[in-house]
């Protein structure tokens, strides 16, 4: 008796089907880049989105370690539970950008070995030269006052993708520019000369001395440079001070 023999499925397996709320979630991280720490119901009022979606996007990146709880220890103590506030990790850093860290790394590590120090202090400053006269001209046009000049530099690496902005500092003489993305984080954790070079060249297009309170590549959660925009004369712009990361004079 001949058997009858079970059909061959020919169809090819289905392609996972894609997230739809990949990119809503990807909008939630660059934020949390650029303002963090934020809390679920600033993200949810940003983005327009009900407190019960914002919460399942800050699960997923939560779950995922690409955010994390900010800890706010030594910040003011008030009544009631203080809301979560979330800053983006590690991960989540590079789950914003595509880097080639570890090849920039060696290249650097070749050049410092065969060319010495000031090889990779050549460097750095070349690099970030593009970026000053990419926005030396946005900078000046705003004028001589240094807040005005601060938020066009900011709204400047934002579009460049650096998460930027511009915040007031507590009492009102200086500013604080925010990074909240760094594409060359990994890097500068090895080789902090291209923070510094960055830093001084942030000096140069503002026209004031800036000091580097923080850096992704430090371990804080955010580059935060201090700029002041009272108590003192404002400097043209091209008299190129020479700054380190932390201020000091070169």
């Amino acid at each position: 008796m001949n058997a009858t023999l079970p059909a061959v499925d020919h169809t090819l397996p289905s392609a996972p089907a894609p997230d739809p709320d990949a990119g809503t979630r990807q909008r939630v991280l660059q934020i949390i880049a650029a303002a963090g720490p934020v809390s679920a119901a600033e993200l949810a009022a940003q983005l327009d989105l009900a407190p019960a979606g914002i919460r399942r996007h800050l699960g997923v990146l939560e779950v995922t370690d690409q955010i994390a709880v900010h800890d706010a220890a030594n910040g003011p103590k008030g009544r009631g539970r203080p809301a979560r506030r979330y800053v983006v990790t590690n991960r989540g850093q590079s789950a914003l950008s595509h880097r080639y860290a570890e090849l920039a790394t060696q290249a650097l590590r070749f050049l410092a070995e065969t060319a010495g120090a000031q090889a990779v202090q050549g460097f750095a400053e070349q690099r970030v030269r593009e970026l000053e006269q990419r926005h030396a001209e946005a900078v000046a046009a705003a004028g001589p006052d240094v807040a005005a000049r601060v938020q066009v530099l900011a709204d400047g690496l934002a579009a460049d993708g650096y998460a930027a902005t511009a915040r007031p500092a507590p009492g009102g003489a200086a500013m604080q520019l925010c990074q909240g993305h760094c594409p060359v984080q990994d890097v500068a954790h090895e080789f902090p000369q291209l923070c510094e070079a960055e830093a001084r060249a942030f000096s140069r297009l503002l026209g004031v001395h800036v000091q580097r309170l923080s850096t992704l590549a430090g371990g804080g959660h955010v580059c935060t440079t201090n700029i002041p925009i009272s108590n003192g004369p404002h400097m043209n712009a091209s008299a190129h001070p020479v700054l380190s990361v932390e201020g000091h004079q070169a």
